[in-house]
């Protein structure tokens, strides 16, 4: 099963980040009580911008080294779409760069 995403506004930033981790898990559920294997996530997105009030930040994360991805553990003997609850995932191996603040652009 892949899931195709299709952002009309993508804040490349800010939100473009939480959009991935956020479809990708829906993509994770949805194939687990489908009884499917997951595929892709296909991101397509239009008027993808940086504000001016990001360049700095923007720069400050790309000049850090990547670190492991975490996994994401979800419960496996959860086999409805509704039937998840806050206990039924963990994120294992998370090492997060610090903080970078940045406003939200308008």
């Amino acid at each position: 099963m892949s899931l195709h995403l299709n952002q009309r506004s993508a804040d490349f930033f800010i939100g473009v980040p939480y959009n991935i981790a956020s479809y990708a898990t829906l993509l994770l559920m949805l194939a687990q009580v489908s009884g499917l294997e997951p595929g892709e996530l296909i991101l397509t997105t239009e008027d993808t911008h940086v504000y001016l009030n990001h360049i700095e930040a923007v720069k400050l994360q790309l000049a850090r080294d990547p670190r492991s991805l975490p996994k994401l553990w979800i419960n496996p003997e959860v086999k409805d779409i509704f039937g998840f609850t806050f206990d039924d995932f963990r994120l294992e191996g998370y090492n997060p760069h610090p903080f970078i603040p940045a406003e939200v652009g308008v």
